[in-house]
């Protein structure tokens, strides 16, 4: 009987230690104010501070365009925050690159970013390419509301939104692209399944994931040498019932299955917190044209920064080929 009780008791020990385990996990990963900036960009493993010079020296050149912050409502009734960048205009007032071609991107930033300040190393690109420019703030993070961080799947419904946001100020003949990293390059790929609107003529994912549930199994355990079990089965039940989705209820390498714009895949192949594997995976379900580069070194999120030249060069052919 004393054996029992011991057995019981011990049992009793390690559900409650699961227990604590779990809401450790949800609460310093899905809600918002509790996973923090300088803890993602540890997990990356990049080295940032060697850009800082870059970044600093566009920050001059695309915060002095023309910019406003824009406001819609989520299909959930959230307040939604971006930074939109009208960019060169053509006779009419409207977005247009030298060839009369109005043409527009939304960038789509990562896990704890923020859309203006994770965007102004590219921003310089796509301006001095006669985009405009729209740079949300995901759901939980900058200047949007929201407690529960969307993860792609929740994101990829107010990617929807921005979209028709988007066309109403441009006019229904513009063209968009849509561009994320890390998070974001998750949250566009997972909107490619969606029935998105005609003036969506391509998608760049920099660094995606194929889910949640996916990439938080990776890091727990290949960066912190501990089982997924159960903090991620348990953190998938509350975030059922707290934000309102399942962890891999939304997959990119499943969205892509149903896609019909061309996409272009880009990912270093040093990338340590979102394992290339997964751009490779998620690239050979894509039913629809396709592009990838692997950016040699590169570590997460850094392939622009790495080779800008190539990264440039391969945006820039996808773009003619889309646009």
């Amino acid at each position: 009987m004393g054996v029992l009780k011991n057995i019981v008791a011990a049992a009793g020990i390690l559900a409650a230690a699961g227990v604590g385990e779990t809401v450790y996990f949800y609460n310093r990963t899905m809600k918002r104010g509790n996973a923090k900036t300088e803890r993602t960009t540890k997990m990356s493993g990049t080295d940032w501070e060697k850009y800082f010079p870059l970044m600093e020296e566009r920050k001059g050149f695309v915060l002095g365009q023309p910019h406003e912050d824009v406001y819609i409502t989520s299909f959930d009734g959230l307040k939604l925050h971006a930074t939109y960048f009208p960019g060169m205009e053509d006779e009419a007032g409207r977005p247009a690159d030298v060839s009369g071609v109005k043409k527009a991107v939304i960038c789509f930033h990562g896990y704890t970013g923020e859309g203006l300040s994770n965007h102004i190393a590219i921003a310089d690109y796509f301006l001095k390419k006669g985009y405009a420019m729209l740079m949300p703030d995901a759901r939980a993070h900058g200047e949007s509301e929201g407690e529960y961080i969307g993860f792609g799947c929740l994101d990829r419904k107010d990617a929807l939104s921005w979209v028709n946001w988007l066309i109403g100020k441009c006019g229904n003949d513009v063209a968009i692209m849509l561009h994320g990293t890390s998070m974001g390059g998750a949250t566009v790929l997972m909107a490619s399944g969606l029935d998105l609107p005609c003036q969506v003529k391509g998608i760049v994912s920099d660094c995606g994931f194929t889910s949640p549930k996916e990439v938080f199994t990776h890091v727990l355990n290949h960066m912190y040498h501990l089982p997924a079990f159960p903090a991620i089965q348990g953190a998938d039940l509350i975030n059922k019932r707290l934000a309102g989705y399942g962890m891999d209820e939304c997959n990119a390498k499943y969205e892509v299955q149903k896609a019909k714009v061309p996409i272009l895949f880009i990912h270093g192949s040093s990338d340590t917190f979102v394992p290339v594997s997964m751009c490779h995976e998620i690239y050979e379900n894509c039913a629809s044209p396709k592009r990838k580069l692997i950016v040699e070194g590169a570590a997460h999120a850094e392939s622009y920064y790495k080779d800008m030249a190539d990264y440039e060069k391969v945006l820039t052919e996808f773009a003619g080929e889309i646009m």
